[in-house]
């Protein structure tokens, strides 16, 4: 890092700028550091410097809050997904016992119909599709 500029080399910066043509504004003024004016600038700078210094430190503050909040919710969020998860599990594996025994009826029934002679081919193969599409489905996810 170049070391801070004082008051005098502004000074000799801008004349130095001045006569090879390049103008960046007002000539600063040299400044005698026991000077009033001096001394107010100083303050001023004095002030700025603090307030910009604990705006930084809000902010790292606000920014470290919003950390830790967004960090409790991310946590929230995961047990509940877990927990749905698990509803999932439990839900699914009683709808594949119910299919799977709402299968062996109709199987039953289908059976008792064939030896009867009252059913035709086509349902059969209808009914038995049907049953294995759901058990599919369910135990792919």
């Amino acid at each position: 890092m170049p070391p801070k500029k004082t008051y005098e080399s502004y000074d000799s910066e801008s004349e130095g700028d001045s006569q090879s043509g390049k103008k960046r504004g007002s000539k600063r003024q040299k400044l005698d550091k026991n000077s009033d004016e001096y001394k107010r600038r100083r303050e001023r700078n004095n002030v700025a410097v603090r307030k910009s210094r604990e705006a930084s430190r809000q902010k790292a503050k606000d920014t470290m809050e919003r950390v830790a909040r967004l960090r409790e919710e991310n946590k929230a969020l995961e047990q509940k997904a877990t927990i749905l998860n698990k509803e999932l599990g439990v839900l699914r594996d009683l709808f594949l016992t119910h299919a799977t025994a709402t299968a062996a009826v109709q199987s039953k029934t289908f059976l008792k119909k064939e030896n009867d002679g009252d059913i035709s081919e086509t349902s059969i193969k209808s009914e038995s599709n049907s049953s294995d599409h759901l058990h599919h489905f369910f135990t792919s996810n």
